[in-house]
């Protein structure tokens, strides 16, 4: 099956912004061999939002936030950060990524991870001192992890190492949050400070956008939903996305009818 045809996005008839949302895409699409993983995406985040980016495997979610970011090059489209940039706003964005991206024998303590997230106060090439380890143990003690600061990041648990780079996140003081499968392979603990965090820095302005696996848990984690299947299926609150039309059109007969009827229900 050939690929969709990809009109550039300069000749597209314009998709004009609305006022500026945490995070606005227009047209984003992107491929990898020749085979679409994100085609012809739009989508305006909602102001102070949880958003779970849910899908079938395949559907372009984690290819969505690394486009995004810059890390894997996109065919078309435009991404505005509040209005800006990303150049512009990246001061702005906190990003957890997949704990398989991540080179666990780097020679850094969790408090060393934590202090990376200070950068910007820091500035690059300049020392951490005494008043910046001591905010990167606070914000380890805010996510359980105070007593294991100076442990190596590759010797802690799956779980643990989850909440070190939470607490990195939350030392950004992010307007943005993007978090790519962070319940992914966690404990019942870790996972409760997870959604603990992410209303904290919900209710304290920021938006959470968070790529997520677990249908059953949606409704409960999050208040609005985008689901892909290489396209947008549906985005909108969690109660108006998650019905039996939209997840049969999202998942076809990956989920059993069963399984359909029960999600929509939760919502």
């Amino acid at each position: 099956m050939s690929p969709p045809r990809l009109i550039p996005f300069e000749s597209r008839q314009p998709r004009n912004y609305t006022a500026p949302s945490p995070l606005s895409i227009r047209g984003l699409s992107v491929a990898y061999d020749d085979k679409p993983a994100v085609w012809d995406l739009d989508y305006d985040a909602p102001d102070r939002g949880l958003i779970a980016v849910i899908g079938p495997n395949g559907a372009g979610k984690s290819t969505m936030i690394k486009a995004m970011l810059g890390l894997v090059p996109a065919l078309a489209g435009d991404v505005r950060i509040f209005g800006s940039k990303l150049r512009q706003a990246r001061r702005r964005i906190a990003y957890i990524p997949q704990r398989t991206s991540v080179d666990w024998d780097f020679p850094a303590s969790a408090e060393d991870v934590v202090a990376m997230g200070l950068y910007g106060e820091i500035g690059w090439c300049r020392p951490v001192r005494r008043r910046h380890r001591d905010a990167a143990r606070d914000y380890l003690d805010r996510v359980g992890m105070a007593d294991f600061a100076g442990r190596q990041i590759g010797q802690l648990s799956g779980g643990q190492q989850q909440r070190v780079f939470l607490a990195r996140a939350l030392a950004q003081k992010a307007d943005l949050y993007l978090m790519d499968e962070p319940f992914a392979g966690v404990d019942a603990a870790t996972e409760r400070a997870i959604v603990n965090v992410m209303r904290g820095v919900r209710d304290a302005g920021a938006t959470v956008l968070c790529v997520h696996h677990d249908l059953q848990t949606v409704a409960d984690y999050f208040d609005h939903a985008l689901i892909l299947n290489v396209r947008a299926i549906a985005q909108g609150t969690v109660k108006d996305v998650l019905t039996e039309d939209v997840l049969q059109r999202a998942y076809g007969g990956r989920l059993a009818e069963t399984e359909i009827r029960a999600i929509a229900r939760s919502a």
